[in-house]
């Protein structure tokens, strides 16, 4: 089983894709009430939507190494400006 993070504490993104696996190895078995299937669904939306804005935080910031008139430089980078494209 992977090891569960507190609600308070943001997992990276790996450790989400993780727990994103089991939950679905779970979901797949079929071994689990609906009840927890739902708790796994819930929890599995809220990593996806976590490892889609991690995804989106790191094309910005190589766009931005990228874009850079041809030349790499890195600027500070507003995780806000992602957040509100969805």
């Amino acid at each position: 089983m992977t090891k569960k993070t507190s609600k308070n504490k943001t997992p990276d993104f790996e450790q989400a894709m993780s727990e994103l696996e089991t939950l679905v190895e779970q979901l797949e078995q079929g071994d689990i009430s609906l009840e927890e299937s739902l708790q796994h669904f819930e929890r599995g939306i809220a990593l996806t939507r976590h490892c889609q804005q991690a995804l989106k935080t790191a094309e910005q910031k190589v766009r931005i190494l990228l874009e850079k008139n041809g030349q790499a430089s890195l600027e500070a980078f507003n995780e806000e400006d992602t957040t509100d494209a969805d």
